[in-house]
């Protein structure tokens, strides 16, 4: 038996048994909360309240200005709240992770999260309209319905969806435990690195924050539709793998003769039967010349040919004669 380290690289010989989370109390109440916590941002932004005041007092600090030694790390360190990178960087993990446990769970999960945030987090940015700290027309303007895809934050929300994902899809306790606080901590730094950087309002990451927890808290309600997708995926790689199966492995040249199919008639007492090869289903029979005939030869008379041979002009020779002798 392996014992090192590379033992746990090798696929599980049976599927385990995962426990699926499912929306029990605490989790609908955290949803709860979240969603009015969402909804009061949304309205203070709306309203010009003191959120607004902050977000401009922030902006007009201008902390890359106030530190500007961090730029350049910071500039890296956003990265990892990018939609490209990260979900690439995330699909590898779980893309191992389904090969080894014998399951599409982890991806297809993956996929309905980054679903669920292109199409709310979206949809909000566009219908809101806020813009961004650097196309800012008016001091103390909440700058909605401007035409800008600001509000909430995109970094932010993915940063918390695609990192909390994998908290999210942990088989132990302890494990969920560890990268809960992992994603919790690149989602704040994210988050935080936006406002550094001037791309966002405060209120941006508070909402971003509070969208992608939502779609996290979310996600069970999906596990039914995720469970079916799976079935039918594994289904239909079943019927491909028959029908592989049912194929015939004699392959054919292309080009070549095709095996003659002899068909069976019955023998009567005085004659043979006729025997001609009959091409095969989608296929060319043998040449002419390969036709065979069984016939009964006369019983009083030999007859005997000769073939003409061919010069290599191309002229025939006369065949030269023979006696026929009578039986």
């Amino acid at each position: 038996m392996r014992t090192d380290i590379f033992a746990r690289l090798d696929r599980e010989p049976e599927p385990p048994k995962i426990e699926i989370p499912r929306m029990s109390r605490t989790r609908l109440a955290l949803f709860g909360g979240t969603s009015a916590f969402y909804l009061a941002i949304v309205v203070a932004v709306l309203v010009s309240s003191w959120l607004v005041t902050l977000d401009w007092k922030v902006m007009l600090f201008r902390p890359y200005q106030q530190w500007p030694e961090l730029h350049a790390t910071l500039d890296y360190f956003v990265v990892l709240g990018q939609r490209g990178p990260t979900a690439v960087m995330v699909a590898a993990w779980l893309g191992w992770r389904s090969w080894r446990q014998h399951t599409l769970r982890p991806l297809l999960a993956l996929g309905a999260a980054l679903l669920l945030l292109n199409v709310t987090v979206g949809a909000v940015k566009l219908g809101l309209g806020r813009l961004g700290p650097h196309y800012a027309t008016q001091i103390g303007s909440a700058e909605m319905f401007a035409g800008g895809d600001i509000f909430p934050s995109g970094h932010t929300a993915n940063a918390v969806v695609t990192w909390g994902i994998l908290a999210y899809l942990a088989t132990t306790p302890r494990a969920r435990r560890y990268l809960s606080a992992l994603s919790a901590v690149v989602a704040l730094g994210v988050g935080l690195t936006t406002v550094y950087l001037g791309t966002h309002w405060l209120s941006d990451v508070l909402l971003g924050w509070a969208a992608g927890l939502l779609i996290l808290l979310g996600l069970p309600w999906c596990e039914p539709l995720i469970a079916r997708a799976e079935g039918l995926i594994f289904s239909v790689r079943e019927q491909l793998r028959a029908r592989r199966r049912q194929a015939p492995s004699l392959p054919v040249a292309a080009g070549g003769p095709r095996p003659a199919i002899y068909p069976q008639r019955p023998v009567g007492a005085d004659d043979e039967p006729v025997r001609e090869p009959v091409p095969a289903a989608g296929g060319v029979g043998r040449p002419a010349t390969a036709r065979t005939t069984l016939t009964q030869p006369r019983p009083h008379a030999v007859v005997r040919s000769e073939r003409t041979p061919v010069t290599p002009a191309g002229s025939r020779r006369p065949p030269r004669s023979r006696p026929v002798t009578g039986g």
